[in-house]
């Protein structure tokens, strides 16, 4: 399983935005070396007409949008026992306080679960998501943010071992079986684990968070480091639900 997870993670960087650019750049140097200058031209051409349309603000907004405008906000009014905020990135550098170990994924996560939560009388929390290369888990990570919080320790659930969403799933399954519940988590992730859930035959409520759209703003915007990582955070979930789908088929 963990050589599967590794092996997906590597190939995953090849459909990335930085993984394409690098490939077309890497075949056009060595069309370039073997002196094949039309070749050259064309795939260095390529990685920086990919680099240029990955970092141009619209187009990263566009595949942004289309995946967070497909739930909405929570509207805080229903009541559910149950709040499972899946995780994300995080570091344990004891010279940070605990506002710094989560990055802004996870941290806007905990933040909606315990908001949900405050609203929510009788309620609980599932942090999900394993260690990473760290020595603590990403659900031990935010337990603890969500503690320092107001959260009450006996209304946490830690499930420190999955490494992926469908993992995180079959966990909460194992607990909830076919109950509703609240899923918490970015809302360009949102479509994907709305179908990996349900897919288990579970009945999430979409709490989506961390938005990376933005109101339109004109064309003649310049290309963007932030907007490259849009695209890249965008296309890792395309790429996430087409391989869904395929293993739903098989």
């Amino acid at each position: 399983m963990e050589f599967g997870f590794f092996l997906k993670k590597f190939i995953s960087f090849f459909l990335d935005p930085l993984g394409m650019v690098t490939i077309l750049f890497v075949f056009g140097i060595y069309f370039l070396y073997k002196s094949k200058y039309a070749k050259a031209e064309l795939f260095l051409l390529s990685s920086f007409g990919l680099l240029y349309l990955f970092s141009y603000p619209l187009f990263a907004n566009l595949l942004a949008q289309n995946l967070e405008n497909q739930y909405p906000k929570y509207d805080y009014t229903q009541s559910v026992e149950y709040i499972h905020v899946l995780g994300n990135g995080h570091n344990t550098d004891p010279s940070q306080p605990i506002s710094s170990h989560l990055n802004s994924a996870s941290t806007k996560r905990v933040l909606e679960g315990v908001i949900i939560y405050k609203n929510m009388p009788a309620s609980k929390l599932i942090f999900t998501g394993y260690g990473g290369n760290t020595d603590a888990s990403s659900a031990q990570m935010n337990s603890i943010l969500a503690l320092s919080l107001g959260v009450q320790k006996e209304d946490i659930v830690l499930g420190p071992k999955p490494v992926d969403t469908r993992e995180e799933a079959a966990f909460t399954k194992a607990i909830l079986g076919d109950k509703p519940f609240i899923l918490v988590t970015s809302a360009t992730h949102m479509p994907r684990a709305m179908m990996i859930f349900e897919s288990l035959g579970m009945h999430p409520i979409a709490a989506p968070t961390n938005y990376y759209k933005e109101s339109y703003r004109g064309l003649l915007r310049v290309p963007s480091v932030s907007a490259f990582f849009i695209s890249t955070v965008s296309l890792h979930e395309y790429f996430g639900m087409i391989l869904a789908k395929v293993k739903s088929i098989f």
